[in-house]
């Protein structure tokens, strides 16, 4: 094994973020290439990053609103700004959210983790009827042993109390008995600063982030977690 993926000490709960780590959110919009044409990927850009800030900015001044709510005013947004008036296509695109396709890796890891009994959960900002939909379309509705929602502390990542919940459903004292994994830096990172043994899934050639929190190992693909955990 080498030095990069040493084994990590004392990890007793396996948990993934869901949206950019486990599933593709670029996947919607995908299926509508044709119509989007040259607008896509400043589409899936914008709207990705508009879902993250308006997120981000509820937390801060304490309205929060789910992640459904969330997704659509971050929606609306990005057609405007991109001057995208197609008919039907944000209702499509919505209900898109619903049934994102998991990235190519992250089956055969989850279902390796499982397999050797290690215990597994999804924190997520998505609401609860959105994870589960998504879930269940995939057939993992009962691979984690729990799939949870900052919708029950009603705020987003990456406040303290959205990790904290790992804590308080699986009883344990130590932060440092959780592997978290996310594709997203900002949220690797903010697991790490609370005490998480954090990975990042590097799901693209974008810079590490310049944030505290001390990441463990950064992986290229879902699969190097054998050699973690």
């Amino acid at each position: 094994m080498s030095e990069l993926f040493k084994k990590l000490e004392g990890v007793q709960v396996v948990v993934f973020d869901a949206y950019g780590t486990l599933f593709d959110t670029a996947s919607p919009i995908q299926k509508h290439l044709g119509v989007l044409g040259d607008k896509a990927v400043a589409l899936s850009t914008l709207w990705r990053a508009k879902q993250l800030e308006y997120s981000w900015i509820r937390s801060l001044v304490g309205a929060h609103a789910d992640f459904w709510q969330v997704s659509r005013d971050a929606l609306d947004y990005a057609f405007e700004a991109l001057q995208i008036n197609e008919a039907g296509l944000a209702e499509e695109l919505m209900t898109g959210l619903l049934a994102l396709e998991p990235f190519a890796d992250s089956a055969a890891a989850v279902q390796a983790l499982r397999a050797r009994g290690k215990r597994l959960a999804i924190l997520s900002n998505g609401s609860p009827s959105m994870l589960d939909t998504m879930l269940r379309r995939v057939g993992w509705d009962k691979t984690f042993e729990y799939v949870l929602s900052v919708e029950e502390v009603g705020i987003y990542k990456p406040s303290r109390r959205v990790y904290r919940l790992v804590m308080q459903k699986f009883g344990l004292q130590d932060a440092s008995s959780v592997c978290f994994i996310s594709g997203n830096g900002w949220d690797a990172h903010s697991a790490a600063q609370f005490g998480f043994q954090a990975v990042r899934i590097k799901r693209s050639s974008v810079p590490d982030d310049r944030l505290p929190g001390k990441l463990v190992a950064s992986i290229t693909n879902l699969s190097q977690l054998s050699e973690l955990v």
